[in-house]
């Protein structure tokens, strides 16, 4: 039987603008305004500029407001190369400093803060210049972590499901205990990442989570919109990399911001966040074509493996995802086939060899 959240999702028709859309993925689930009620201190998001953070900043902002807790700050740091972004950020109340975060001095002119969102990280272009890769997933953590676990400051470090092998397809994805088998220099790097907080957050007993998400789903990117585009133009899908598990951008802002409260020292608290189910490429191809009035071009079979997660410790602390899987696929379709933006950034989920 559906929940009140799925209930309430399913009823509520897809975002008709970007506006809308904005609105929806910032908009504090009551979980967090109930979380955040008993937070204590500012809130900084680094590397806020990319295409989670200025949503997930905007929640923060709204989160605090709506439990009484408007008096904190929530600052995003970020490069800001795109003015519009940190207007729209100064705009919903949102505290804003333009930052290199790969420069020591300007990561040290940063202000204090209790609560450490970090989001900046590199993944595409790493089969060419995998050294700047390194720099920002592993050199940038450590030196953020230099920066803020001396202070005890709660920290959530974004993560991703690569730091895990492929597993079979019926295991119900990687757990957070499994060892770490990166394939590929991009998951390397994350595990650096991970490696370089853990370090630090051990060595002045901060609280520390990191934060393995895979992978998020907006209108406008994501593996639903991957998939639903090349429904729409007719273009071949492969469906070795048969399997995946995906979550709506909201959900996964809520449950990030949430973490903070959760963050512990030496262990760190690991999570995987994502959707509850396995979803496969080939039904979610089918299904697009429904929608779309298009039959999906399938080619390749499937493998016996794939990148998945199981996020039940991630559910068991937050729920499952307000948004379900079928909405999503709904309303994706209705985004694409109204002639929606799309940011054009694939998400490229086939790899197999880690090569990015």
């Amino acid at each position: 039987m559906a929940s009140e959240s799925e209930r309430a999702a399913s009823r509520e028709g897809a975002p008709a603008d970007e506006a809308e859309l904005d609105e929806r993925l910032s908009r504090p689930t009551a979980g967090l305004v109930a979380d955040f009620a008993r937070l204590e201190g500012d809130v900084l998001v680094l590397g806020a500029g990319g295409k989670m953070g200025p949503t997930l900043a905007r929640m923060a902002r709204r989160g605090l407001d709506e439990a009484g807790r408007g008096g904190q700050k929530v600052i995003a740091v970020a490069r800001f190369s795109d003015p519009a972004a940190r207007a729209g950020l100064e705009a919903g109340g949102v505290g804003t400093i333009a930052a290199d975060l790969s420069d020591r001095a300007q990561i040290a002119a940063l202000p204090d803060a209790a609560h450490v969102i970090f989001m900046a990280g590199q993944k595409f272009g790493t089969s060419g210049a995998p050294d700047a890769t390194w720099m920002m997933n592993s050199y940038v953590p450590a030196l953020v972590a230099e920066r803020y676990a001396p202070s005890r400051a709660r920290i959530v470090a974004f993560s991703t499901g690569c730091v895990y092998a492929n597993t079979p397809v019926g295991s119900g994805g990687s757990r957070e205990g499994d060892p770490l088998e990166p394939l590929g220099e991009y998951a390397n790097s994350c595990v650096g990442r991970e490696r370089m907080f853990e370090h630090f957050a051990r060595r002045h007993g901060s609280p520390l989570a990191l934060f393995r998400l895979n992978y998020a789903v907006d209108l406008r990117y994501g593996v639903l919109v991957d998939v639903a585009r090349k429904v729409r133009d007719g273009e071949p899908i492969d469906v070795t990399m048969g399997h995946v598990n995906v979550i709506w951008q909201g959900d996964a802002n809520a449950m990030a911001l949430r973490s903070l409260l959760h963050a512990s020292a030496d262990p760190a608290l690991a999570l995987n966040v994502t959707g509850p189910e396995t979803a496969t490429i080939r039904a979610l191809a089918q299904r697009f074509g429904e929608l779309l009035g298009r039959e999906p071009v399938l080619t390749g079979v499937e493998a016996e493996t794939a990148l998945l997660s199981n996020a039940a410790r991630a559910h068991a602390l937050f729920g499952y995802p307000e948004v379900p899987l079928e909405t999503l696929i709904r309303w994706v379709a209705g985004w694409l086939g109204t002639g929606g933006r799309l940011l054009n950034k694939p998400t490229h989920y086939e790899t197999r060899d880690g090569k990015y």
